[in-house]
């Protein structure tokens, strides 16, 4: 996929199909549905439910024969029913699966495995199917099964005998593996609209704070000085990779599956890439049984949120530790902020500390399919069923963890009087110091040694480098003179940064100016 589709403009959770990826079938193909498709009167048990988006388990008595019973002679007990019903979380595959059976059924009457005239029912008809999801007019029945089988048996109700031949050359293996990439699909251009918003309000709290000097840190220890938008624009560049991964993701995980079939294809004269093209894949899996065994798809997915989850619960520590009180860097809003039920002084930057949290997660999501797919034999396996709800809920909290930090980027405010005074603790001009020494022709491991006896003697007197007067410093080695007080302090230790991609000011307002442009924000608004 191409990066562009950041701006997908629909929710996967409202299964609103997106037009970027709709079926795109061929003008000869078009459905030339006829104005009214006059319906069978006959029961349709998926018609007006009291509640529209919950699971229906049937009485033993109301059971119907599974679409696959032909060669059983008992239905499956209760146990047995509710262990491997799979409807109660694969509807939200709906949208996907509908898309799916209309490409095949058009692909099919194209070939002249059905008629034209039974397609139009069954585009009609699932069409119809659609609106009353939609309109929350569907009852889901657990002893269908499945998103699938719900939808086929509906269809079956609404048009009678076309409904049948839907299947025809199809398999639920290769159906489900479409519907998921498709769905993948859809989810990773929503993930990518969030990262790009997170990207701005990053951008944006920079610009807001430009010339800030914050500490830097390593090891947690006062490190080096660095500008605060500096820092924040790390974040950005980690951001953007993780965009990178999933849109890598969804190029390879874009490759249709239908028409596989179980395992072995069929001997139908389908046509595989005109079901693919309709669908927006690239093109059609060349094996078969790759096709409907393997989730590698999934689990790269997975892995990029997995990523880009430990990069959010990295913003997510920072910040927590600088709304405390032994920080004091920073203060969230009171709109993004909770209290406590018994201290009434508290004020907790709970969402960021979520995000720290909740990227467990998703990790553990990737776990679960990592384990759910070792040793599995080829090809298609029923354990299979179990990659849904690690990759919705991965999908869920990557969104939300990526919308709250957007929030609260957006609502927190840097104060900055105590973050200037806190900056003289901790020695941060010293590597500036060693420098200067480098340039005064003083091997660095010598100048590394010096500086460090001068920071030994700030210790001892309770001052600042800059305080030593120049006696001092001449003290410990000849080579100082005064021209490195130019060196000294933070300010001027910032001014002597000048590699590329470094802290100093000319290189962050370098990389300032290209985010600005990439995410298409007006700099000039936020000149001080």
């Amino acid at each position: 996929m191409a990066a562009s589709s950041l701006v997908h403009q629909t929710s996967i959770f409202s299964s609103i199909p997106t037009k970027s990826h709709e079926p795109h079938l061929p003008n000869s193909l078009l459905f030339h549905i006829p104005r009214k498709l006059h319906y069978q009167k006959r029961l349709f048990s998926l018609q007006c439910a009291s509640s529209s988006s919950g699971t229906t388990m049937s009485s033993k008595a109301e059971k119907e024969t599974k679409l696959w019973g032909g060669r059983f002679e008992e239905s499956v007990t209760e146990v047995v029913e509710k262990f491997t019903e799979s409807i109660s979380f694969d509807k939200a595959l709906y949208k996907h699966d509908i898309m799916g059976s209309r490409a095949h059924a058009s692909m099919l009457a194209h070939q002249g495995l059905i008629s034209f005239q039974d397609r139009d029912s069954i585009l009609q008809g699932l069409d119809e199917i659609k609106r009353r999801i939609e309109a929350g007019e569907f009852v889901w029945r657990s002893d269908r099964e499945d998103v699938h089988m719900n939808i086929e048996a509906a269809l079956t109700d609404l048009i009678g005998e076309p409904a049948k031949k839907l299947h025809t050359a199809r398999s639920r293996n290769d159906q489900v593996s479409t519907d998921f990439r498709l769905w993948c699909r859809d989810a990773i251009d929503e993930i990518l609209k969030k990262i790009k918003k997170l990207q701005v309000a990053l951008v944006t709290l920079a610009l807001k704070n430009e010339g800030l000097i914050v500490p830097g840190y390593t090891h947690l220890q006062r490190a080096q000085p660095v500008l605060l938008e500096h820092l924040l624009l790390a974040y950005v560049e980690q951001l953007d990779r993780d965009a990178g991964r999933l849109a890598d993701c969804s190029v390879r995980l874009n490759y249709c599956p239908l028409g596989a079939c179980a395992l072995a294809g069929t001997g139908l004269p389908i046509d595989r890439f005109m079901t693919s093209d309709a669908l927006g894949f690239s093109a059609p899996l060349r094996n078969s049984i790759d096709a409907v065994s393997d989730r590698d798809f999934v689990l790269e997915f997975l892995s990029a949120n997995s990523i880009t989850a430990i990069h959010l619960s990295r913003l997510g520590e920072e910040w927590v530790l600088w709304a405390s009180e032994e920080f004091g860097f920073l203060t969230p809003n009171d709109s993004v902020s909770t209290g406590s039920s018994i201290m009434p002084q508290k004020k907790n930057p709970d969402p960021m500390e979520l995000v720290r949290g909740k990227s467990a997660r998703v990790v553990g999501d990737l776990i679960t399919l990592l384990v759910l797919c070792k040793g599995l034999p080829q090809a298609y396996n029923r354990d299979l069923q179990e990659d849904k709800e690690p990759a919705f809920d991965s999908v869920k909290t990557i969104i939300g963890m990526l919308e709250v930090c957007s929030e609260f980027a957006q609502n927190v405010t840097f104060n900055k009087d105590k973050i200037k005074n806190s900056l003289p603790a901790g020695h941060l001009d010293a590597t500036t110091v060693a420098d200067y020494l480098v340039k005064k022709g003083v091997p660095f491991r010598t100048g590394h040694d010096i500086v460090g006896r001068c920071v030994a003697l700030c210790v001892s007197k309770g001052c600042r480098l800059e305080d030593l007067t120049i006696d001092e410093l001449k003290g410990i080695s000849p080579s100082f003179s005064e021209d490195v007080y130019d060196y000294l302090g933070v300010e001027n230790s910032v001014k002597k940064f000048c590699s590329y991609g470094s802290t100093g000011s000319e290189c962050v307002s370098s990389q300032l100016d290209f985010w600005a442009a990439q995410l298409e924000i007006d700099r000039t608004a936020y000149s001080q």
